[in-house]
């Protein structure tokens, strides 16, 4: 939290794979149990930091997120029509609607952080600039993750200041 440098009413972008946390396959072998601890726990920080959480489905949704409604209205982000399966969003994606307050699907977000376990791709959803964040935990299970933050964009070129 120290690292990313967030504000309040941020938002954090978190992809899961459930499969790789417990050694399978990305997407072949989705876990509740798994989900509900993992999402259940970042919901819990975040909140505590007035922090906003999207949730990242899977390629077969596109990569839409579970937001809820009064994040979507505040950023202008347009509701999309799906709810989320294990084989078809996620666990991760199921577990977020059981989380929130008024959970709904959104297409695209720009947020100003997120987290990646599993390797899921989470780059689109997270501002341009992006800034890996190095910590600690290297892996949640077996799965693998990364952590990204958001700089402005450095312009002006060898002329400019930027300190």
């Amino acid at each position: 939290m120290d690292q990313a440098q967030l504000e309040k009413d941020d938002l954090v972008v978190l992809g899961l794979s459930t499969s790789e946390v417990h050694g399978g396959i990305i997407g072949k072998d989705s876990n509740i149990e798994i989900a509900w601890a993992i999402v259940s726990t970042v919901v819990n920080i975040l909140r505590k930091h007035q922090l906003h959480l999207a949730v990242q489905g899977c390629e077969h949704l596109n990569r839409a997120l579970v937001v809820e409604r009064n994040v979507a209205k505040e950023r202008g982000f347009e509701q999309v029509t799906v709810f989320p399966s294990l084989h078809a969003g996620g666990a991760g994606q199921i577990a977020a609607f059981e989380n929130f307050n008024d959970s709904i699907e959104v297409e695209h977000i720009t947020a100003e952080a997120g987290m990646d376990i599993g390797d899921t791709s989470i780059g689109m959803h997270v501002k341009f600039i992006q800034v890996p964040v190095r910590t600690s935990i290297k892996q949640i299970g077996l799965a693998h993750t990364t952590y990204l933050r958001n700089r402005p964009k450095l312009i002006g070129g060898a002329r400019a200041k930027y300190e």
